[in-house]
């Protein structure tokens, strides 16, 4: 499995002029996969070798705005790039709770329509993640009615046999999340390669006996 990784932004806190705010591409199978999504970041991507429409899957690791006010402007920018086509695949987006309802309100505000469909995968935190008095429960954001016009979403709970929550997996790989101590509830993630049987040279082998 071919893997190449792209570092969009290194800077912590604020971006500045040598170095974006945190963004980095996993390409991957003529995919990319953005992690994070600084203020920025799509500007860096067009600085790069990367091309922003081969973006299917963004993991936000958490809420903190150097790693998430860069998503609003991405999400429209990769709107205006594609046509409105029912059978586009739409980009899975992973974060911290909280992440499906700030996009929904950024874009809503903004009277931003994106045409590019989405579906955010939210990650629910436990309590000791951050200290107590920094922990909010973001649970109880735009649900009942507001929640139908949101874009699709899930609710992901940890594993506790695991200590992880498995966000996706195929033939190849798996992707897990697990959980980090931070100012506010963080995530780190996981891909993991599946064993692969190896190839024998067959004629290498007889001849050898």
């Amino acid at each position: 499995m071919s893997l190449d990784v792209t570092f969009l932004g290194t800077g912590a806190g604020f971006p500045c002029p040598s170095r974006g705010a945190s963004a980095l591409v996993l390409r991957r199978a003529g995919q990319c996969w953005l992690f994070d999504c600084g203020e920025g970041t799509q500007t860096q991507l067009m600085k790069s070798h990367l091309r922003a429409a081969k973006i299917t899957k963004i993991f936000i690791t958490h809420l903190h705005g150097d790693h998430i006010f860069g998503l609003p402007g991405l999400l429209c920018t990769l709107s205006l790039q594609r046509s409105p086509d029912a059978s586009v695949v739409p980009i899975d987006i992973y974060g911290p709770l909280g992440l499906r309802s700030f996009l929904w309100r950024s874009l809503e505000l903004s009277h931003s329509q994106p045409l590019l469909p989405y579906t955010v995968h939210e990650l629910v935190p436990t309590q000791d993640q951050c200290p107590a008095g920094e922990f909010r429960d973001f649970s109880g954001l735009d649900r009942g009615e507001a929640l139908a016009q949101a874009p699709p979403g899930t609710v992901l709970h940890l594993d506790a046999e695991t200590d992880s929550y498995l966000l996706l997996e195929d033939e190849e790989l798996s992707v897990r999340a697990f959980r980090l101590f931070h100012r506010v509830p963080s995530f780190g993630f996981v891909l993991e390669e599946k064993p692969r049987p190896g190839k024998l040279k067959v004629h290498v082998l007889q001849e050898l006996g």
